[in-house]
Parts: structure tokens; sequence; C-alpha cells
């Protein structure tokens, strides 16, 4: 052969087709295409991760201090008209305000030491350029009959999100001004999302010191490699760097409540750690177990392991973007924080984790435990639990359900309202501000109502206030600064704000006071969200499961078994929030986690964790399905289907729960209440989800159901996309 010939039948060039690449004997699927463009572009897939994690990751260190706590109303109601309302006209005399209480244990505290202090405090908040009105102390108002309490009212001069940032600012600052028999703390809605961001952050770290060596010892037990253990945790720690810094900037568009980052942390690790954990187990699989080429293992990977991965993770950011229809600044930028979040450990995931597989190669055992057999896919043990439940579906069937149905059955009694006082530490400032305007004032002080009415109708409002039996005083009608024509009343309840008389109270006035006439304030605010909540969550549930179904019936082409996992999704969910009910509610077990029970659960569980349970369980079912699936198609075989999925998926499914256990669980163990009852309620659901629905239950419905469970009509296959799981 000359020579020119010989150039003519040489190896094509790097730049070849992906069809006559040498290490492929047959064409990858779109994602086996994906990852094996990775492998020949690795500077390039490299260069824009590190561009991207270094570029967005300047900006994460300002994430907490940037993002804020507030955003928790019901966009259009009638309570933020009347905050908005008292921002414009009535110098800031709104729900946002910050009040400062000032008291003295020796004396009346405007004498002497206090009154020097009260001059301090109003001087303090007069300089801030973000207070309106400061209103001083009035006798029969704001001053304590015995003359020991006072309480200073720093008017809201910018919006929610900008006075928890005032108040981050001044707290300190008042505070100091304590001593000498005189205390200061300030208080109000504002203070109270400051002190709870202030608390929360400091559990979340607490709870990320624990969670990480938790996770990687689970993590190194479960591949056998430090060094395969530790790429899950990289790969979703450069997720959220990237999607911490994206939501700094996203807050300079749009407010994003602090919530967001709390969640998208917690979720993001746990969920990450999944799609890393099912990605290295099928390419170890197939490099070292089937003794692939480096490039037909990733192709094979990706084909099957990234497919599921892929349909994983547009399931949970569908579930979550059900979230959304809560016409709710801090519901939607809650979900949309963890959604960007998940989005970007996924890219990781299907895109950086291919690179570093193929880079590193049989170094990803490096430091392995001696026992582990570094390509052993099918795991005997849970092939052998897969045989046990073929031969006895009924007696395992039953016996995880009458588990999960006496869990939860506690769910019916469930009470919900929006989070109390107690959310925050006994000793936080706006916590003991609050405790002294009762002591002061009364039950209801301090949750006072601010009713704006026309001038007209000011007397007719007043009136009606006073004979209201839910009402303990009102105070004369304010004309509006901006001559609007309109009044400011506030009203004083007999009740503590979190009292559940409160509600018939607002409900009440909202129906006798005159037409022109709103009732808002802080605790109205909560009520008026609670609503929203209890009349969205019904939607946003029947969306996510319908969503869910569809999601599952594109994936596996199979109406019977997407159906039945589906319902099998909603078990799981409402046991958790059984156990939830139990935990918060009844408060059982309320001392050895460290909580004060409020004798409901908060009104934003059920929407919001529904989402997220739903997400993490259709995770789960992907998984186990998605491999079913593959080994029907291959065999044709329903035993093998079955059994072959729990053989190849179970381990899996098993290491993955135990590592979102271990991190909800942490997150559980410190800090204040709400991320409490997501540590549980999560935990809780992965526990029961990954271990009893789908290592028990969804395997027990492929038993029974046979070739059923695969069956699909010929219309629908006509309009369908065709997806297969095995690969070649």
């Amino acid at each position: 052969m000359t020579s020119t010939a010989a150039r003519r039948h040489a190896a094509p060039s790097p730049r070849r087709s992906l069809r006559h690449d040498s290490d492929l004997d047959h064409r990858p699927g779109p994602l086996g295409r994906l990852g094996v463009w990775v492998t020949h572009h690795r500077r390039l897939t490299a260069g824009v991760w590190v561009l991207l994690v270094i570029g967005l990751g300047v900006f994460a260190p300002k994430v907490e201090a940037n993002l804020s706590g507030a955003g928790w109303q019901a966009d259009g109601s009638e309570s933020v008209a009347v905050r908005e309302m008292a921002t414009e006209s009535f110098g800031g005399n709104a729900s946002s305000a910050i009040q400062v209480v000032v008291h003295s244990t020796d004396g009346p505290v405007t004498e002497g030491r206090g009154g020097d202090v009260l001059d301090e405090v109003t001087s303090a908040l007069e300089a801030e350029p973000r207070i309106a009105d400061v209103i001083v102390p009035q006798p029969g108002a704001t001053l304590s009959q015995d003359g020991s309490t006072a309480v200073v009212l720093a008017g809201a001069g910018a919006d929610p999100n900008e006075m928890v940032r005032v108040a981050d600012d001044l707290k300190g600052e008042l505070e100091a001004l304590s001593g000498d028999g005189i205390e200061v703390n300030p208080t109000g809605a504002s203070l109270l999302w400051s002190d709870f961001n202030e608390a929360n952050l400091e559990a979340m770290l607490k709870s990320e010191m624990l969670s990480w060596p938790v996770t990687l010892a689970i993590l190194v037990l479960a591949f056998g490699a430090l060094v395969a253990a530790g790429l899950p945790l990289i790969l979703t720690l450069a997720g959220l760097v990237a999607s911490a810094g994206s939501l700094v900037l996203i807050n300079e568009l749009v407010p994003v409540s602090i919530w967001a980052m709390n969640f998208a942390m917690m979720f993001a690790l746990a969920l990450g750690i999944d799609y890393a954990l099912f990605l290295v187990v099928r390419f170890r699989a197939a490099r070292m177990g089937h003794h692939e080429t480096p490039r037909r293992a990733i192709a094979e990977t990706m084909d099957t392991a990234g497919k599921a991965v892929l349909l994983s993770g547009i399931t949970v950011l569908v579930s979550l973007s059900a979230v959304m229809l809560v016409p709710s600044p801090s519901f939607r930028s809650m979900a949309g924080g963890i959604m960007l979040a998940v989005t970007f450990v996924l890219a990781a995931t299907l895109t950086l984790l291919p690179l570093v597989l193929f880079s590193l190669d049989h170094r990803i055992n490096k430091l392995a435990l001696k026992w582990v057999h570094t390509g052993e896919h099918r795991s005997p043990r849970f092939a052998a639990w897969g045989e046990r439940l073929w031969k006895r579906p009924v007696a395992f069937g039953l016996a995880s359900l009458v588990v999960l149905l006496a869990l939860a059955a506690p769910v019916l009694g469930l009470r919900t309202a929006m989070p109390s006082i107690q959310v925050l530490p006994e000793e936080a400032s706006a916590r003991v501000g609050y405790d002294r305007v009762q002591e002061a004032f009364g039950d209801g002080a301090p949750g006072t109502l601010q009713v704006v009415a026309d001038e007209a109708d000011a007397e007719a409002t007043y009136d009606a206030l006073v004979a209201d039996r839910g009402i303990a005083g009102a105070m004369p009608a304010v004309p509006a600064a901006d001559d609007s024509g309109t009044v400011l009343i506030s009203a004083v309840p007999t009740v503590d704000p979190s009292d559940p008389a409160l509600g018939p109270t607002v409900d009440r006035l909202r129906a006798d006071l005159p037409a022109s006439a709103l009732v808002g304030g802080a605790a109205v605010e909560n009520l008026d969200l609670k609503a929203q909540l209890d009349e969205s969550t019904p939607l946003v549930i029947g969306v996510v499961l319908g969503l869910g179904f569809l999601l599952l019936l594109v994936a596996l082409q199979a109406p019977l078994i997407s159906l039945l996992g589906t319902l099998a999704s909603l078990l799981s969910t409402a046991a958790a929030f059984g156990v939830a009910r139990l935990v918060f509610q009844d408060g059982i077990g309320a001392d050895l986690l460290g909580f004060e029970p409020q004798g409901f659960l908060d009104a934003w569980a059920p929407v919001f964790f529904f989402a997220m349970i739903f997400a993490i369980a259709m995770d789960y079912t992907v998984f186990l399905l998605a491999s079913a699936k593959e080994h029907y198609e291959r065999s044709g075989d329903p035993h093998e289907a079955m059994v072959g999925s729990l053989a190849h998926s179970g381990r899996v499914i098993f290491a993955a729960g135990a590592v979102m256990v271990a991190v909800f669980l942490t997150f559980a163990l410190s800090g204040p209440l709400p991320p409490k009852e997501m540590g549980i309620v999560l935990g809780v659901a992965v526990l029961l989800d990954a271990f009893l629905v789908r290592l028990v239950l969804l395997p027990v419905t492929l038993r029974l159901t046979g070739r059923a469970a695969w069956w699909t009509p010929r219309w629908l296959t006509r309009v369908l996309p065709t997806i297969t799981f095995s690969h070649g």
C-alpha cells in the first residue's frame, strides 16, 4: 500500500464521528453520545465548569447577607394591602415596623437611666435612613400602666425584605444599651425574621458539620473506596457553590428568601449524592466488571444510569415547580432556589462526572477496602432478597402496607397554623421583647391589628372594633399624613397572635366593619397566608400527582406500573406526615429533639414538604423501575425484571437512602423548629420510601402484576416517544 493509501486508511482523527469511534461497538443513545463527547472534549468541559464555579462562586459567600427572610405573605390579600398603605401613608406604622421594648426592673422606665436609654434608642433609630417616623412611648398606648415598660416604634421606611436587614444592622447596637436595671429588646416581625435567620444559619452550619462526615462514612461503605466515595461530595459541592452564587445574582432582580438557600443545600446535597452514586456504581460495573474500554463504559453508564438520573431530575423539577402555584414570594423563591440547585447538580452529574470517571478510570478504586469487589454490580444479597419476595409476595406486601397505613393514620387529625414566636430560641431578642409586651399590655398586644378605613367611616369602624368580643381595646383613629382621606386604627385582640381564636375574630371583623375598612397586621398576614395555603394545597398535590404519573408513563411506557408507582409514593408521603403529627403536634419525642411543641404543624409544611417528599420518592421509583424496565426489555421475563432490578439497583437505593436519612436527620438535631420539621418529615419519608416502599412494596407489586405491569395499549405507543433503558 502506498503512503497516500495508508494515510487514507489510517485511524480517524479525534474529530471522527461517534458512530465510527473504535472504542464503541454500536451507536450510543443521546446521553451515551453526550458522555462520549465529554471524553473527547475534556479541556473544554473542565474549563466551562471551572469558569462556572469560580465565576458564580465569587458571589456565593454573600448569599447569607444578601438573601432575606421575609416574603411570607399572600400576594393580593387584604393584609398586604394594609401593610402597603400603612408604609406609604402612616409613617411606616406597618407590620414590618420595628418595636424597641425598653423595660426597667427598678422604678419608672421614663426616669433616670431609663429616660437616657429611651433618648439613645430614639436617636439611633432616627439616624437610620431606612426608618420612617419614630414614635416615642405614649401613655395609655405604648407606655405600660405601671410605667416599667415602654415601646419605641420605628416605622418601616423600606420594603419588608430590607427591614429585616435594618433589624440585622440595628439590633446589636440597641441591645448593647441594656444594663443598670434597664433591658432593651427590639422585637416585631422584622426582628423575628432577623433572629430566626441568625439561629437558622448557626444550626445549618452545625448540621453541615455533622452530616458531611456521616455522609462520607456511608459512601465509603457503599463504594468501598475513599476516592470513589469523595466524588459525589465534590460534585455536589460544585453544584451548590454555583447555585448559591446564582441566587445572589437573581436576588438583585427578584427578592429571594434565605430559606431558598437553606433548603437547597439540604435537598441538593442528598439528591446529588444519589445521582452520583447511581452513575459511579454503573461505571465500575461496566469498566471493572464487564471489562469494557473506558469510553464504552461511559457510553453504557450514560445510556442506562444516566437516563434514569435525567428522568429522575426532570421529575424532581416538575414536582417542585408545582409549588410555584402558591402566590407567595417565599414559596416561589424557595421552590426556585431548590430547582436551581438541582439543575446545577444534575448538569454536573451528566457532564462533569463522566469526565472525572473517564479521567480517573481504575484510580477511582484508590484506597479501597479489602473486601470490596469493584466490578460487582449484581448484588447477591439483594438478588436473594428479590427471590424471597417473589416466593412470598402477599405476606411481605401486606406487612409493609399495614405499617405504612398505621403510620399514615394520624394524618387525619393533623392541625396546621403559621409559626408562632416559639420557633425562636428563648434568649432571642425578638422573643424576649414579645414576652415583655405581653406582660405589660396584654396577651394580644404583640399581634395588634391594623385597620385602614375611609375618614367618613372612622367612627363606625372604631365603634365596631371596641364592641367586638375578640378585641381588648382600640386606639383613636390616626389620619393619613398624605391627605389620602384614610385613617389607621390600631386594635389589640384578646388572645395571643398564634391562638386559633384570632381567626374567627378577624373573619367577624371583616364581615361587620364598614365596606371601606381593611384589616391587617402581622398576625393577620399569617392568617391570610394560611388561608391561601389551605386553598392552594389540593391544587398543588393534584398537579404533582398528575405530572408525576405522566412522567413515569413517558419514561416506562406502561400505564399500570406508572399508576401504582405514583400511588406507592403517596403512601410513604402520608406516613411521613402521620409521624410529623405525632412529633410536632402531639409533642412525642420533643424533649429528645430539643424543641417546644406548638400544638400544630407549620401551615407551609403540607404543600411544600409534599412536593419535596414526592420528588424524592419518585427519584427512587425511577431508579428501581428503570432498572426493572431494562431487565424486562432484555429478557421479557417478569421474574428477571423484578429480581434483576433489586439485584442491580437495590444496593444503590439502600446506600442512597441511608445517605439521605443521615443528611436530613442531622438537620433535625439542631436549630429552630422549621428546619427540625423538615429534617424529621423528609428523613422519615426517605426511610419509609427507600426501605419499605422501594425495596418491598413496589417489587411485590411487580411480582403480582407480572406481564400486565409492562403492557402498553397500541394507541399509547403511537403517542408516546420511544424510550428504552437497555444498552445495545
